[in-house]
């Protein structure tokens, strides 16, 4: 009896032993992700030109500049030309020495597949080193809204930008040159509303179109690893955008409300690495402490949420 006494004493031992082992090692592999390790080259690693979707606004225009200061080339995709050639001079001034090029694709219009098409024409005839991906765009509804209530019109737009427009780039820039180069970076901007939170009430059309994006990166990482193409899902939480501060009412930037720039310049630190990232240290916090709660007490959160902005704005 007392030798079972002290094997069950051992035991327990040895798993809470474990346990607190596997927290520390994974607290120092966040420190070692986040603060010390080191950024690929992007350049040696995967090509001297970036193309940008939804560059002329937030993070994708914070991103453009970061990758310009890297030294890369540009192709920047929005669907407004004048804001596209505000933008390619606004770099230029900065970093004279890099090459732009422009493309104007509404990817909410009917015309979605002949832009992809001609930029896609573009990169292969002139041989266009496209070495990283940046699927930034997106869009969701102007106000916050149950799902009976969404006009055709609006979650139409949602799934084509977010989930059409997302699906035929990706698969453009794969087929203009990576496959036969045997490299390049893809990261897709997600969004915490379909991953960190059990449900996104109120904006339920977006957040499914979100997780479809985590989704479709996680099947290509797998994919076209073997081709030495990476494909990484990034996952942002409230960043200080034009879009967060219409929607989600978000005002100033604060420790865990990035600017576009902060978050794009860490961002840029985990291309290449794990399948899916959030970025910005302060973000995976607030996931960590998601992660601990029950979902029936975050799903209640979140529609609190989703009708106070609902009282806030005409429907």
């Amino acid at each position: 009896m007392m030798q079972l006494s002290w094997l069950l004493i051992m035991l327990f031992s040895l798993l809470g032993f474990l346990s607190v082992f596997k927290l520390i090692f994974s607290f120092l592999k966040w420190v070692f992700i986040s603060f010390l390790r080191p950024p690929k080259n992007l350049i040696n690693s995967y090509g001297s030109w970036a193309l940008i979707t939804g560059a002329t606004d937030g993070i994708g225009k914070a991103f453009a500049f970061q990758l310009a200061q890297k030294g890369l080339n540009l192709i920047l995709v929005s669907r407004n030309l004048g804001k596209l050639n505000d933008v390619s001079n606004q770099i230029l001034s900065l970093y004279p020495t890099t090459k732009i090029k422009i493309f104007a694709v509404d990817f909410a219009g009917e015309n979605v597949v002949d832009g992809v098409m001609g930029m896609k024409k573009v990169i292969v005839d002139e041989n266009v080193d496209v070495g990283i991906l940046v699927n930034n765009v997106g869009v969701t509804y102007p106000v916050a809204r149950y799902f009976h209530e969404v006009e055709e019109d609006v979650w139409m737009k949602v799934m084509r930008v977010n989930v059409e427009g997302t699906s035929m780039v990706t698969k453009a820039v794969i087929e203009a040159g990576m496959i036969e180069r045997k490299r390049g970076a893809i990261v897709n901007i997600a969004s915490g509303a379909a991953i960190v939170v059990p449900s996104h009430p109120l904006f339920a059309i977006y957040a499914a179109t979100k997780a479809y994006i985590d989704k479709l990166s996680r099947c290509l990482y797998v994919e076209y690893k073997s081709f030495g193409i990476h494909v990484q899902c990034q996952v942002p939480l409230y960043v200080c955008t034009k879009m967060a501060s219409e929607v989600a009412m978000v005002g100033k930037s604060c420790l865990f409300i990035p600017t576009a720039e902060e978050y794009a310049k860490a961002a840029i630190r985990q291309i290449g690495y794990e399948p899916r990232s959030m970025p910005y240290w302060p973000h995976s916090i607030q996931w960590f402490f998601a992660s601990l709660a029950p979902d029936s007490l975050l799903d209640a959160w979140r529609l609190s949420i989703g009708i106070q902005r609902r009282s806030t704005r005409s429907i």
